[in-house]
């Protein structure tokens, strides 16, 4: 029993890991055509922005992904060391995350921001 579960646990976090591939080429061919469609075209960067937004968002369900597949990969009779890689690779992505997260963040609230200052300043 043990043996079908390593083997099924194996196949699992490969298919994870070929997911999370997938996920960030598909992000990345989008980004691309989004990218180059709208670079010569005038604007005040607002629609750039949204597409970074978007491939930041595709590139943190991404690291999710990775993230469980290591964990998946460690879940079979793991040594100390395997453990320890598994620490520190996740620490590695959920500070990549959150960082990650908190740009995007940013980068939503800047617009109502700016908008919110220009009506202020256009009161005074």
């Amino acid at each position: 029993m043990k043996d079908v579960a390593e083997v099924i646990t194996k196949h699992l976090s490969s298919t994870v890991e070929i997911l999370a591939a997938i996920v960030i080429g598909v992000s990345l061919l989008k980004f691309l055509y989004k990218y180059v469609k709208n670079i010569f075209s005038p604007n005040d960067g607002q629609i750039n922005q949204a597409i970074r937004i978007q491939f930041g968002s595709s590139l943190t369900v991404a690291l999710e992904l990775l993230l469980a597949a290591d964990i998946l990969a460690t879940a079979i009779a793991p040594t100390w060391d395997d453990i320890g890689k598994l620490a520190a690779i996740a620490v590695l992505r959920t500070a990549l995350n959150y960082f990650l997260e908190r740009e995007l963040r940013t980068s939503e609230e800047d617009p109502a921001k700016a908008a919110r200052n220009k009506i202020i300043k256009t009161n005074k």
